[in-house]
């Protein structure tokens, strides 16, 4: 599990600590395992707490999934902010937009119960994640003299995590197909 999870936040009581750690490993787990169909039950037990711990900290899965997640989103995201190009800044934003799909197909595939678990339906679009790649895409767009709003939630369509499943799992796709895919997709930004 990733250490930024298991790092005790300011303030937190040793006890509060110890138990959110056992419950995202188990988390971690059970997501790898079984993929996003688990449940609050599950997850106490498999723990070792008691579900009125687990429900103090998180209202359901979905909550868990998303705590999991965001780890490995906000590296991705540090790494687009201040990163070297061409996923950070300085290529041009083609490169940039092909760039991004690569690092998201790697998070997808390493991470795709998690996604699954945190990103179902509309939830994607609630998540702060999903804020952040679309003023990432957007600002791509602007850069090349467009004002197309629209066209930032097209282009990040395709990695919703049911499509990444659907085209990975049920299509028999492979990862470097998936990311040709993308980098085709991406020329729709001039270079």
């Amino acid at each position: 599990m990733a250490d930024d999870l298991l790092a005790s936040g300011p303030g937190e009581r040793a006890d509060a600590a110890a138990n959110r750690r056992r419950i995202l490993a188990a988390a971690e787990r059970l997501f790898a395992e079984r993929g996003p169909l688990i449940s609050m039950t599950d997850l106490a037990t498999a723990a070792g707490v008691g579900r009125a711990t687990l429900y103090r900290r998180y209202p359901d899965v979905t909550s868990v999934a998303v705590a999991l997640l965001d780890v490995h989103e906000q590296r991705l995201q540090q790494q687009m902010l201040s990163g070297p190009p061409p996923l950070g800044p300085g290529a041009p934003p083609r490169r940039r937009l092909t760039a991004f799909y690569d690092s998201m197909i790697d998070l997808l595939e390493q991470h795709l119960p998690l996604a699954l678990g945190a990103e179902q339906g509309a939830t994607r679009f609630a998540a702060g994640a999903y804020g952040f790649w679309r003023t990432f895409v957007l600002s791509l767009i602007r850069e090349v003299g467009w004002q197309d709003d629209a066209l930032a939630d097209a282009l990040l369509a395709p990695l919703a995590p049911e499509v990444y499943r659907y085209q990975r799992h049920d299509r028999g796709r492979t990862v470097p197909e998936i990311k040709s895919a993308l980098a085709r997709l991406a020329h729709v930004l001039p270079a």
